[in-house]
């Protein structure tokens, strides 16, 4: 079987090759059905494979329906290439067999002679060699052939021949199952199904594949055929169509079962199909007069539909089943159905509108005003593909050329902006100029043209000059309700920050005074927060939880991206993390990849301040990934970032720098300086990691100078830290109290409790006396520190060095056993092994403990301890515990000291025999 190669058809191959032995052992019958597509004719040829390699016989013949009232063709194909054998018989059943095959001339033999010379046939050619007979489409096979089929059927017995046919589940046909075992053939399950469309079709946008594997549910045929349709409609129109056209293959399968439907009830049906939702009231409805749903019945009786009576809902036995019918229906009669459900759904706008715009023939401004509407409302649910199909529709249906540019403008941007549609957003883009000429600084194509030059070959200082002086000439009147102001604006933040200089913001605040009546609460948080949180973030604060509250369940996506961007000097990503996580899950699923990308950006930063360092790392590769295939290149810097820091932190130098020079290489040519000035983080990290304190304090530096927190450098404040460890290290005394008088002049503690550590701890390393170690501590002491595990760690290291150098050991050692904890949390190698040095140094020595004391082990700990000393590797516990490898080795950090050992080696003498995990011995 290793050499057959069908996706999750493991159990059945096994199943067949099973039946192969009995027939090698006596005989043997078997019947395969399943619907149609599922792969029952690949499994025959696998099983003719496996046949053909154990050295038997096979013999194979197909039914088909053009040669249905043929008597004895399908028989006549599965012998013919045994004709030569004939002379093997007796002359009578030769004759007769010879006869009804059409090798000879007679009078019509008779049935049984027939059935007993293809059984004595088939049982002189197994006395030779094992023989399977072979019938693909057995529900198409003629009466006669049937017949002599069962017949042989159930006469296989102590004979080594066997038959094995495959029929469409459902389907009727001539041959008596009597005799035959039954084999379900159901569809792919999801892996498997996931497998083969991978294989077959690698570069599959993600939404595109989740339609797919949705449309086909595990049906091999749709999933092979289906991929091009789907391609070529999201070429069109950038979203997925709920009605797919089905190639040639796939309508000959599934519109064979509504040809002899009545003209009733596939009226019915095609009502249904557009309904969409299965809501029988609403069909009920829509049917037009002298029609009932009782028109469904013969649907129903051949299993095309179901209705579910509790739920009163019709659901269709597969999806493309509604295809088949929309594919078998006139144009007029797909026009009627869609203004039947139009009247049928007064009061749901956006569905109305989309059925109304199925049946236009022409311009129709009331439903090109209709279907802009709903545009915005999916946009509200994060929808950006369905938004633009919404958007294209009504510039199609307007009446103006002016409203077509909008419209399509407006597409082009959302196309842009939310949904990774570059070369869609460019077309539509052009569209725009070539209906409205005169419309083509519009703030939406002002906005659409930023992004697309961004994430192509142009730069930062050309897309901010462009959408700018957008603004400033749009015709706005600087409302604060004009949405594509408001967008206008965001982007404008965003381009802003990317160039880091006054030049660049003067235009933006400029702006931002002149909205009326004042600027949206996110745009005016995110104003005062994001930009230069050190001069402006406190005045954020106290609108900071209203906003943050407003991260309901129900919260616009586009609203919790921005919400997150505002929050993040503020420290409070934490606040935004569920949010954010069903961004993620929603882009997962194959939403809009932009929320997708600003959510993984959010929490990779919260992950890697909060310790969770395995998370931002998966995190990271997979917005990196996205980046990479979404059509959001530009944003992969970002990622590279967050990879960068937990290199620096874990000790991957060598990647932490490469990672940076990444970024550098890629942002200063196209004026991204922000990405430039972030390289310098991993650096600086990474120097320190590697005890080079000069270095470090030079990288730190090139953020924000010594004794300066630089405007408009929000970044500069996650190193000011760093910059005062490294200018203490290396004998920069000037330099280190320079700038913790900058961060106390800013009062940058106020900003976060994060922010209130670094300046306390910055504090305690430069200024002498015991009351800024006494501020430090109550500081460390206060439980909403504890979140920043990283930042805490590093300062308890910091305070741990100098009070072993100045003051009590034992007041070192509890800060120094606090951060080797935070550290072994994190596997922050470099920062373990300078923690562990500092702790040789202050006279600290594990105490040895009775073998057998287990109490300080927590129970998570305890059973890590038992299967390490039972022999597993960090990897086998992580499998078995389903944790990660690196949060085992954490914990074994913990439990080293606790256990009194210094490795793997000592634990199982640590341990009482009878704890070590019996199936780990």
């Amino acid at each position: 079987m290793a050499g057959i190669e069908l996706f999750g058809r493991h159990d059945e191959l096994a199943r067949l090759s099973g039946f192969l032995d009995g027939v090698r052992q006596g005989g043997g019958a078997r019947l395969i059905c399943g619907e149609p597509g599922v792969g029952k004719s690949a499994l025959l040829a696998a099983v003719t494979e496996l046949a053909l390699a154990d050295g038997m016989r096979v013999l194979r013949a197909s039914g088909s329906e053009f040669e249905a009232d043929v008597s004895y063709s399908g028989l006549h194909q599965l012998l013919l290439p045994v004709h030569a054998t004939l002379d093997r018989l007796p002359s009578g059943p030769r004759e007769a067999l010879s006869v009804a095959l059409g090798f000879g001339a007679g009078a019509p033999p008779d049935v049984l002679l027939v059935c007993n010379a293809a059984l004595l046939l088939v049982t002189e050619l197994a006395a030779d060699t094992p023989v399977v007979l072979l019938v693909d489409d057995v529900h198409w096979i003629d009466r006669a052939s049937a017949v002599v089929l069962g017949f042989v059927a159930r006469r296989l017995a102590g004979h080594r021949a066997g038959l094995l046919v495959a029929a469409r589940a459902g389907a009727v046909s001539f041959l008596d199952l009597r005799g035959l075992s039954e084999q379900v053939l159901e569809p792919l399950d999801d892996e498997a199904a996931g497998h083969l469309v991978d294989l077959r079709h690698p570069q599959l946008p993600a939404r595109i594949r989740r339609r797919l594997l949705d449309l086909a549910r595990g049906n091999p045929l749709a999933l092979m055929e289906l991929p091009a349709t789907l391609l070529g409609s999201a070429q069109r129109t950038g979203t997925q169509p709920e009605v797919v056209p089905l190639s040639d293959r796939l309508q000959a399968i599934f519109a064979a079962r509504l040809t002899g439907l009545p003209e009733a009830t596939r009226r019915v049906l095609l009502l249904a199909t557009f309904e969409g939702t299965g809501d029988v009231r609403v069909l009920r409805a829509a049917l037009p007069a002298g029609s009932s749903l009782a028109d469904l019945a013969p649907a129903e009786r051949a299993q095309l539909v179901r209705v579910d009576d509790p739920t009163a809902r019709i659901a269709f036995r597969h999806p493309l089943i509604r295809s088949a019918v929309v594919a078998m229906s006139t144009h007029e009669e797909r026009r009627t159905a869609h203004v039947a459900l139009a009247g049928a759904l007064p009061d749901d706008r956006e569905r109305r509108a989309w059925h109304l715009a199925a049946a236009a023939t022409g311009p129709d401004e009331a439903v090109a005003e209709l279907l802009e509407d709903a545009a915005h409302r999916v946009m509200l649910r994060g929808d950006g593909f369905a938004a633009v199909t919404a958007l294209v529709r009504a510039a199609e249906l307007s009446t103006t050329s002016a409203g077509r540019g909008r419209r399509l403008a407006e597409a082009a941007y959302i196309g842009a902006e939310a949904s990774g549609t570059i070369d869609d957003a460019k077309i539509l883009l052009t569209d725009a100029r070539r209906a409205a000429p005169d419309a083509a600084g519009s703030l939406h194509a002002a906005n659409a043209t930023a992004f697309l030059m961004i994430n192509g070959d142009g730069d930062v200082s050309t897309a901010h000059r462009l959408l700018a002086g957008a603004i400033e000439t749009g015709d706005h009147g600087y409302q604060a309700d004009d949405p594509a102001l408001v967008e206008a604006m965001h982007t404008l933040l965003l381009l802003s920050w990317y160039g880091s200089t006054p030049e660049y913001w003067e235009p933006f605040f400029s702006v931002l005074r002149r909205i009326r009546p004042q600027p949206p609460d996110v745009l005016a948080l995110a104003s005062d927060s994001f930009p230069d949180p050190v001069r402006t973030g406190p005045a954020a604060l106290p609108r900071v939880d209203a906003v943050l509250r407003t991260l309901t369940a129900d919260a616009d996506p586009t609203r919790i991206m921005r919400i997150g961007t505002a929050s993040v000097y503020l420290d409070r990503l934490g606040d935004c993390r569920e949010p954010s996580w069903r961004l993620v899950r929603h882009g997962r699923n194959g939403g809009a990849p932009r929320r997708h990308l600003g959510a993984l950006m959010h929490l990779c930063l919260d992950d890697y301040l909060v310790g969770r360092w395995d998370e931002a790392e998966e995190l990271a590769a997979e917005g990196q990934r996205i980046c990479d295939t979404s059509g959001f290149a530009f944003f992969g810097w970002y990622f590279r970032y967050n990879r960068a820091i937990i290199a620096a932190g874990r000790g991957r130098f060598d990647e932490a720098y490469a990672l940076a020079d990444e970024i550098t290489h890629w942002a200063l040519p196209r004026g991204v300086a922000a990405a430039a000035l972030f390289a310098h983080h991993p650096r600086a990290l990474a120097a320190a990691g590697q005890g080079d304190f000069d270095a470090a304090f030079g990288y730190a530096a090139a953020m924000s100078p010594p004794g300066v927190l630089a405007a408009y450098v929000p970044h500069c404040t996650w190193v000011m830290f760093d910059l005062v460890e490294a200018a203490v290290r290396t004998g920069r005394t000037a330099e280190a109290r320079a700038h913790v008088q900058a961060m106390r002049d800013a009062d940058v503690g106020v900003l976060s409790s994060r922010m209130a550590l670094l300046q306390a701890g910055a504090e305690a390393l430069v200024l002498g006396g015991d009351e800024p170690v006494a501020r430090l501590a109550a500081v460390l002491a206060d439980p909403a520190t504890e979140r920043w595990l990283f930042e805490a760690s590093r300062v308890r290291l910091a305070l741990g060095e100098k009070l072993r150098r100045t003051r009590s050991a034992a007041d070192a050692r509890r800060h120094l056993l606090a951060a080797r904890d935070g550290f072994a949390a994190m596997s922050a190698e470099p920062w373990l092994a300078r923690v562990a040095g500092e702790l040789r140094a202050s006279g600290y020595r594990p105490v040895p403990r009775q073998r057998g004391d287990l109490t300080t082990l927590t129970a998570q700990e305890l059973q890590i301890a038992q299967l390490a000393a039972g022999g597993l590797t960090n990897k086998q516990i992580a499998e078995r515990l389903y944790l990660s490898h690196r949060t085992v080795g954490a914990h074994l950090y913990r439990i080293f000291p606790k256990l009194g050992v210094t490795s793997r080696a000592g634990l199982r003498d640590a341990l009482p025999p009878s704890a070590v995990e019996p199936t780990a011995r």
